[in-house]
C-alpha cells in the first residue's frame, strides 16, 4: 500500500524548497551522519553550510536575515530529516531561540543576533531543565543577580539541545528567588566571550547519538544587563509559556514524518524479506499489521497538517498543540515499535534506519513537555 507523503498544505513554491533540502540532506547530512553519532555533535560546518542555502532561520523575517517565509518552511527541513532518521542537527530548537528573541527580544536583540543564526555562525540552544527541576520550571535554582550593568549567573543545566555547539545559549533564571513565575527571567549568553561558563560532557542518551545533548555550567558568569531577553525582569515564566504552540507542533510534524519514514522502510523490507518460502509481506499478519500502521499515519498526517493550518491562521491555542504533541509522539512509539517487530532480529540492529527511529523516538514524549503534562494542560481546557 503506498501512501501519500505530500502535505496538504504543499504548494509549487514550497515544492521547489522542499527539492533544495532534500538535496541538503542527502549530499551533506546522510554522507556525515555515521561519524556524527560517534563523535556526538555535527560539528559547526555543517550548521554554517545550511546556512549559506537559507535552511535556518526560514521562518524569521528578511530584515533580520531570516528566509522571510513561514512555518511550512521550516517543517519542510524538519520532516526531510525526521523521514530519514537524521536527529544529530536540532534546527528546531535553534528557531525556538530565534522565536524567542523575534518575539520577545528587544529591537537591538533582534538585529545583534537573529542574522548571524540564519547565517549558520550562531548555534542557538535554550538552557531549562536543571538536575533538580524539569517540567517545575518555577523550581529553578540557577540564579542572577544584578550587580551594576551586570547579571552574575551560577547554576547548572542539563539536558541541552545544541548545547556542546551553540554559540548562543537563552538561560534561563531566577532574577527574583522570592518569586514563583514572577521572578523568572531569560538571559541571552554568548558563549564564546561568557568567563566562567563551561559545557561539560555531552550525554549519553539511548538514542539521538548524533545529537549534541549537554551539561551546562555557570559560575559567576557575568551577563550584560542589555541581554536580558526584552529588556524587563520578571518575564521569562510567560515569555516561556507564549511560544509553546509552536515548539509543541513541531515536534508534531517531526513525529509524523518519523512515521511515515518507518513505514515506507517495513513496506520495503517485508516485501524483500522471505521466510517459509514467501515474502514476509504476504502473509495476513503482516498484511493487517500494515493496514493499521498506515491508518495510524494517515491521521497523523491530517492531524498535524490541520495543526499547521491552525498555526498559520493565528488559531493554534496552547490545548490544540498540546493535543497535536501528545497524541502524535505516543503513536510515533506505538508505530515504529511495530515496524521494528515487522523486521524481526535485524530491527534490533542499528544498522536498519527501524533501529535508530526506534530509539529516538522515546524522547519525543519527554522534552517539550511529557505527555503527563499534555493531558494536564489539555484537561485544564476541556
Amino acid at each position: 500500500m503506498a501512501l501519500d507523503f505530500r502535505p496538504a498544505w504543499l504548494d509549487e513554491d514550497l515544492e521547489r524548497y522542499r527539492d533544495t533540502v532534500e538535496r541538503f540532506v542527502e549530499s551533506e547530512m546522510l554522507l556525515g551522519d555515521e561519524a556524527a553519532r560517534k563523535r556526538g555533535h555535527v560539528g559547526h560546518e555543517l550548521w554554517r553550510r545550511a546556512g549559506d542555502l537559507g535552511l535556518l532561520c526560514s521562518d524569521i523575517p528578511e530584515r533580520y536575515g531570516g528566509g522571510g517565509g513561514d512555518f511550512r518552511h521550516e517543517a519542510i527541513f524538519y520532516e526531510t530529516m525526521s523521514r530519514r532518521g537524521l536527529s544529530g542537527m536540532s534546527p528546531s530548537v535553534h528557531s525556538i531561540v530565534a522565536h524567542y528573541l523575534l518575539n520577545h527580544g528587544t529591537e537591538s536583540q533582534r538585529q545583534r543576533y537573529l542574522p548571524p543564526m540564519a547565517r549558520g555562525e550562531l548555534v542557538g540552544a535554550i538552557a531549562m531543565t536543571e538536575p533538580g527541576a524539569g517540567s517545575d520550571l518555577q523550581g529553578l535554582r540557577t540564579r542572577a543577580q544584578r550587580r551594576g550593568g551586570s547579571y552574575v549567573v551560577n547554576g547548572a543545566k542539563t539536558f541541552i539541545t545544541n548545547g556542546y555547539l551553540a554559540g548562543l545559549v537563552l538561560v534561563v533564571v531566577k532574577t527574583d528567588p522570592a518569586q514563583r513565575a514572577r521572578g523568572t527571567s531569560i538571559l541571552i549568553v554568548e558563549t564564546a566571550t561568557a568567563s566562567g561558563y563551561r559545557v561539560g560532557r555531552v550525554l549519553d542518551k539511548i538514542g539521538l547519538k548524533a545529537q549534541d545533548t549537554s551539561e551546562l555550567f555557570f559560575d559567576d558568569v557575568e551577563v550584560p544587563a542589555e541581554n536580558l531577553l526584552g529588556g524587563e525582569e520578571g518575564r521569562g515564566f510567560f515569555q516561556l509559556m507564549a511560544d509553546l504552540p509552536y515548539e509543541r507542533l513541531m515536534i508534531g510534524v517531526i513525529a509524523v514524518a518519523a512515521m511515515e519514514g518507518a513505514y515506507a522502510a517495513t513496506l520495503d523490507y517485508v516485501r524483500q524479506r522471505t521466510a517459509f518460502g514467501q515474502p514476509v509481506a504476504d502473509f495476513q499478519n503482516t498484511r493487517f499489521k500494515l493496514a493499521e500502521i498506515a491508518t495510524t499515519v494517515k491521521v497523523a498526517r491530517s492531524f498535524v497538517d490541520r495543526g499547521v493550518t491552525d498555526y498559520l491562521a493565528g488559531k493554534l491555542d496552547t490545548v490544540g498543540a498540546s493535543m497535536v504533541k501528545l497524541w502524535t509522539t505516543e503513536q510515533q512509539c506505538r508505530v515504529i515499535d511495530e515496524c521494528l517487530q515487522l523486521h524481526g532480529g535485524y530491527g534490533y540492529m542499528n544498522e536498519y534506519l527501524v533501529a535508530r527511529m526506534y530509539a529516538d523516538a522515546r524522547v519525543q514524549r519527554i522534552y517539550g513537555g511529557t505527555s503527563e503534562i499534555m493531558k494536564e494542560v489539555i484537561s485544564r481546557g476541556l
